[in-house]
C-alpha cells in the first residue's frame, strides 16, 4: 500500500522543480508554460529512521523503504476546462491518486515568469479549485444523464447513485468540492468509485523563496494560503522547490551541513510525507529480519487481519495472531531476548487495531 498523489498547480510555480526535487527522476523544466505535457510518474523512498534502528538491533539481509509515488502533470490555467492552454483532459492522468498536492507560488522573482502577470495565491488556487471543479462536472453531467435514465426503471441501486449525484451535480456548479459534501457510509464508497478530483483532501505547498526557508510563517503569501486552507480544513506545508532539488543532490553529510546553514532541522521531503500521512491517515509497521527488514504503509484504524493482508491477501485470509512489539520498546531493551523477558512481546489476535511503529511477525495458515 503505497501513496499516491498528483501535483497540480499553475504552469511555472515550481510543480517539475518539485517533482525532480524529491524524486531525482530528472523530470522537465523550464522558464515557459507547459513544460510538462505528458505526465511525470516517479516513485520516492519514505524516510524512516526507525528502519536503520531496528536494522541495528535485528540485522537482515536488506532494507526496504516503503514509497510514495507522485505524478506530476501538465500546468494548469484559466479556462482550461474550455481548452485554454493544453485544456484539462490530462487530469484524467491523476483521478486515481489518493490525494492532491497543490503547488502555489509564494514568492517573487522577476526572472520567473508568471502567467497571470502577478503574483496571487489566493487568485491561482481559485483558478485552480475551478478548472478541477469544472473538470468534474464534465464527468458528474455525463453520469448523471446515464443514471437517471436507468433510475427511472425503479433499480434500487440506479436509484442510490442517482441520489448521490443529485446532492453533487449542484455544488459543482456553484464552482464548489465534492469534499465539502456530506455523505453517509454507503454514499461515501459510491462517491469514491467516482474517481473525482474535488473528492480528494488536498495538500498546499506554499513555493517560498530559499532566504524564507528558517521563517516561512513570516511571508504574507504563506499567510495568505495558510487562512484559506484552514476554512477547508486542508494542510499546508512550506517549500523551497528550487533549494530541495540542491538538497536532493548532496550526500548524507552535506545535506545536514546545508540545512544546519539554512536554519531548518530537515528536508521538505520529510515535511511533504509526514503531512500527507496525516492527511491521509496512514501510519507504518516494520516487519523485520531474516531476509529483510521492511516497512509498510497502512490506513490507521486497521485491524490485525487488513494489515496483514497489506503484504499479501494469504496472510489476512489466514490470519491466526499478530506477534507485536512496538518499536519504542524494542528501541528501549536493545534487543528481542530483551524485549520478551520484559514481557513486552504481545500476541495481538484479530481485534486488535495496529499502532504507528508495530514491529509485526504475522501467524497464518492458509
Amino acid at each position: 500500500m503505497s501513496l499516491t498523489a498528483g501535483i497540480v498547480g499553475l504552469p511555472n510555480v515550481g510543480k517539475s522543480t518539485l517533482f525532480n526535487a524529491i524524486t531525482k527522476a530528472g523530470a522537465e523544466m523550464a522558464n515557459y508554460p507547459f513544460a510538462t505535457i505528458d505526465p511525470n510518474v516517479g516513485m520516492v523512498e519514505v524516510p524512516d529512521k526507525r528502519l536503520a534502528r531496528i536494522q541495528e538491533i535485528v540485522p537482515a539481509k536488506k532494507i526496504i523503504p516503503t514509497t510514495f509515488e507522485f505524478t506530476d502533470i501538465a500546468g494548469i490555467v484559466k479556462g482550461a476546462s474550455k481548452g485554454e492552454g493544453l485544456g484539462n483532459k490530462f487530469l484524467e492522468n491523476i483521478r486515481q491518486v489518493d490525494a492532491i498536492v497543490h503547488v502555489v507560488r509564494a514568492f517573487d522573482d522577476d526572472n520567473i515568469t508568471s502567467v497571470t502577470g502577478t503574483v496571487d495565491p489566493l487568485d491561482d488556487i481559485d483558478t485552480i479549485n475551478l478548472e478541477l471543479s469544472l473538470a468534474d462536472l464534465e464527468s458528474v453531467t455525463k453520469r448523471y444523464a446515464r443514471v437517471e435514465k436507468v433510475a427511472r426503471t425503479k433499480d434500487k441501486e440506479a436509484l442510490a447513485e442517482f441520489d448521490v449525484l443529485k446532492k453533487i451535480k449542484p455544488v459543482l456548479e456553484e464552482g464548489g468540492s465534492v469534499r465539502s459534501i456530506d455523505f453517509n457510509e454507503d454514499e461515501a464508497k459510491m462517491v469514491k468509485g467516482f474517481f473525482l478530483l474535488t473528492s480528494k483532501p488536498v495538500l498546499y505547498v506554499a513555493n517560498i523563496a530559499e532566504e524564507d526557508m528558517a521563517d516561512p510563517d513570516s511571508v504574507d503569501y504563506v499567510q495568505q494560503i495558510r487562512e484559506f486552507a484552514a476554512k477547508e480544513g486542508a494542510e499546508v506545508i512550506a517549500i523551497s522547490a528550487r533549494t530541495e532539488e540542491e538538497i536532493a543532490s548532496l550526500d548524507d553529510a552535506d545535506k545536514a551541513e546545508f540545512l544546519e546553514a539554512e536554519g531548518v532541522t530537515e528536508p521538505g521531503l520529510d515535511k511533504l510525507i509526514r503531512a500527507a500521512y496525516h492527511l491521509l491517515g496512514l501510519a507504518t509497521f516494520f516487519t523485520a529480519g531474516g531476509k529483510e527488514t521492511r516497512a509498510w504503509t497502512f490506513k490507521q484504524g486497521m485491524k490485525a487481519p487488513q494489515t496483514a493482508g497489506v503484504i499479501h491477501s494469504d496472510f489476512e485470509r489466514g490470519f491466526i495472531r499478530a506477534e507485536t512489539v512496538a518499536f519504542a520498546d524494542l528501541d528501549q531493551y536493545g534487543s528481542m531476548q530483551a524485549v520478551k523477558e520484559a514481557g513486552r512481546l504481545r500476541s495481538e489476535g484479530k481485534e486488535y487495531d495496529v499502532q504507528d511503529g508495530d514491529i509485526i511477525e504475522f501467524r497464518f495458515n492458509v
